[in-house]
């Protein structure tokens, strides 16, 4: 990718870090590829090189690219990444269109993680946390097929999910909960941008959303081990993991074919 489709950049060596963290966490250089020159950075960008360097200094510091002597820098694997650092969380959720391979393995850690935080919301949820629970779907339900709402539906999605870690009461993965927030923001967002315009698809995700509730209210550990699992088929689905959540023959798709799963076009 060249600098050109970039915009402007204003705010010093923090914002120009940002900008180009964005763009890596888009998918704009992809991992092992050649990551721009100080001197095209200063040009593109008309900032000294000092600022430049600053900027690049907390990408390598994030583990994003990596800079050696002779060959400049390079873009670090996805697994090198550091995913739950606050300043890259806080981008991911400002990414339109975070990259594909990313998001799996987002979804992938959600998949491995969710349907066994909502066992444990199952068994320890209290009053208060029911009504968090209750509060966030009914807020997804009174902006569901609402495209001038779709901004909050999100955000009453993304509150639903967060109860469940909080709903736990374990430490860590309340926690993990809060640390993921951003990620998962930028989940939902890519999976409603395919959802929105499909009624039935939105009736059936706000089912399973009910149907999970409905598991914690009832204090069913399984039925919400099994219903999490279900929520998260329905995201497979959006996301373009798996063809269709409504067929009876769907299977939840396991974390390494979502890792490994062919990259699909939006």
């Amino acid at each position: 990718m060249t600098l050109t489709s970039l915009p402007r950049h204003h705010g010093g060596a923090d914002g120009l870090a940002r900008l180009l963290g964005q763009a890596l966490l888009a998918g704009r250089w992809r991992p092992g590829e050649t990551f721009p020159r100080e001197r095209d950075l200063c040009q593109h960008f008309e900032v000294s090189r000092n600022q430049v360097r600053n900027a690049l200094a907390t990408l390598v510091a994030l583990g994003l690219i990596e800079r050696t002597a002779g060959r400049g820098s390079v873009v670090c694997n996805i697994g090198e990444w550091h995913l739950l650092d606050p300043l890259v969380s806080a981008w991911m959720a400002d990414i339109e269109t975070p990259d594909a391979q990313l998001l799996r393995e987002i979804f992938a850690f959600r998949y491995s993680a969710e349907p066994a935080v909502a066992r444990l919301a199952a068994r320890a949820a209290e009053a208060e946390d029911l009504e968090r629970l209750e509060a966030a779907f009914l807020g997804m339900q009174r902006t569901a097929g609402m495209p001038e709402a779709s901004a909050r539906h999100a955000e009453y999605d993304v509150a639903f999910h967060d109860a469940i870690y909080r709903t736990s009461h374990n430490l860590v993965w309340r926690q993990m909960g809060h640390l993921l927030r951003p990620s998962i923001i930028a989940l939902i967002q890519r999976s409603q941008a395919h959802l929105q315009p499909l009624d039935a698809g939105l009736d059936d995700s706000l089912a399973r959303h009910g149907r999970l509730l409905e598991a914690i209210r009832s204090r069913d550990a399984d039925a919400a081990e099994a219903a999490a699992v279900d929520v998260l088929r329905r995201t497979a689905v959006d996301l373009g993991i798996v063809a269709d959540a409504q067929a009876e023959s769907v299977q939840a798709p396991s974390a390494e074919s979502i890792i490994h799963a062919k990259e699909r076009s939006p």
